[in-house]
């Protein structure tokens, strides 16, 4: 599912969809579940797009390509007018009814509905697995969490056999939580004491079998977490994968941003390298970075950048990221560019800042995006301003500072 506007993390969906938004130095968010999927040996897959999709339509037809003698495919599904509606897709239900017809043309059983913009590392045949074991019509991976984090969630009750007999969206009262704690019984099962106060939230990750999905999406309903799930409960077997290792819904600026830099720390939470299961992404064939007189602490560099005598401190540094002489960075997220300044079809302007940061620099909790001109001298902090702010020429979201892919920051600016 690629296709929702992202509206919690702009700026950075101003110009592209939610999936398409680049991570880990030389990722993008979508390459996570089709990575996910390849190393299940999954091999037929679907990504319906649909807001602001012409980067993440790019990205995917870059990167996966299959030889022309197999069954495999990544192939993009994008809303479109046909005789049976001419509407948006509505929400994630929506979406797969109407790319039904493609969908049941293929000779498969079981169907894995994924989001397209979540950070994991999942082996989708133990779901499968699982659902076929138990007999399953319906399968929701969920992950236990706390108490604390349950009301942002929907929350699945199960009994001791791992299948849900309700499903309540974003929980808020005491009372509603106490009932839907994890029974005794399957807190043990899956390694937790049996005292301890865990939720299971729906990490939005769905195995359904074929007539069961067609005949759920036999109405007018738009969302599968809102209303397909609730009212198949009831109504079929539907049954919780309890997963526990690291998941994170990048759904805010916060969120990214920490999700980001937690990867320049010492046995990170999520690593993008593990012996056998590589992320996937377009080869893009650039040069070996060159890093020169250069004061490197905690960083993850990309490939094709120039680090010319700067100072860098638990940053991510994005593909042809260039930074000058006496640049201090800390806390940052560099993206940085498409293409070299000398590759740009559309030269710039005479005076504009070069792509990239200029000289003699300070940056400290901020994501630059791709393409950006920073010129000298240019301070960019968060400190003593509005944790929410639009600027000229940048944004402040969660108390970081966004500046938006291709902005120009004029010499000696101060922000």
């Amino acid at each position: 599912m690629g296709g929702g506007a992202g509206t919690r993390l702009f700026p950075l969906t101003k110009e592209r969809a939610k999936p398409a938004v680049p991570i880990g130095g030389k990722y993008r968010l979508v390459d996570i579940p089709i990575s996910n999927c390849l190393n299940s040996n999954i091999r037929q897959i679907y990504v319906l797009t649909q807001f602001n999709s012409a980067s993440l339509h790019q990205h995917i037809y870059a990167s996966y390509k299959f030889d022309h003698f197999g069954r495999n495919f990544v192939e993009i599904l994008a809303a479109q007018q046909t005789p049976e509606g001419a509407r948006w897709y509505q929400g994630t239900a929506d979406a797969v009814r109407q790319n039904m017809r493609y969908f049941l043309e293929r000779n498969v059983d079981y169907f894995l509905i994924l989001s397209g913009d979540q950070l994991y590392r999942m082996d989708y045949r133990e779901v499968l697995r699982q659902h076929i074991e138990t007999g399953s019509d319906l399968t929701i991976a969920t992950i236990p969490v706390m108490r604390s984090h349950a009301k942002g969630f929907g929350i699945m009750q199960t009994d001791e056999n791992r299948r849900i007999t309700r499903f309540v969206e974003k929980p808020q009262t005491d009372e509603l939580l106490d009932s839907l704690r994890i029974p005794t019984d399957l807190l043990v099962s899956i390694g937790k004491p049996s005292t301890e106060e865990l939720y299971l939230a729906s990490m939005g990750i769905y195995v359904f079998n074929r007539n069961v999905l067609r005949e759920c999406l036999d109405n007018d309903m738009d969302d599968f977490g809102k209303h397909i799930i609730p009212s198949a409960i009831g109504n079929y077997r539907v049954f919780a994968f309890v997963f526990q290792g690291y998941w994170e819904d990048i759904g805010t600026i916060r969120s990214f941003y920490e999700a980001n830099l937690n990867l320049t720390d010492p046995n990170p939470p999520y690593s993008f390298y593990e012996p056998g299961r590589p992320i996937y992404s377009r080869p893009r064939f650039l040069p070996a970075s060159i890093i020169r007189k250069a004061n490197v602490d905690r960083a993850v560099i990309a490939d094709g950048c120039i680090l010319e005598d700067c100072t860098i401190e638990r940053c991510i540094i994005g593909l042809r990221s260039i930074i000058q002489k006496g640049s201090v960075i800390r806390n940052t997220i560099l993206m940085g560019a498409d293409f070299y300044e000398d590759e740009a079809i559309t030269p710039a302007e005479p005076g504009l800042p070069r792509i990239g940061i200029g000289q003699g620099c300070v940056i400290n909790g901020a994501i630059i995006d791709k393409n950006a001109r920073i010129g000298n001298r240019v301070v960019i902090t968060p400190e003593g301003k509005s944790h929410d702010l639009d600027g000229d020429g940048f944004y402040i979201r969660d108390g970081i500072v966004v500046i938006p892919k291709n902005s120009v920051i004029p010499d000696d600016t101060w922000i």
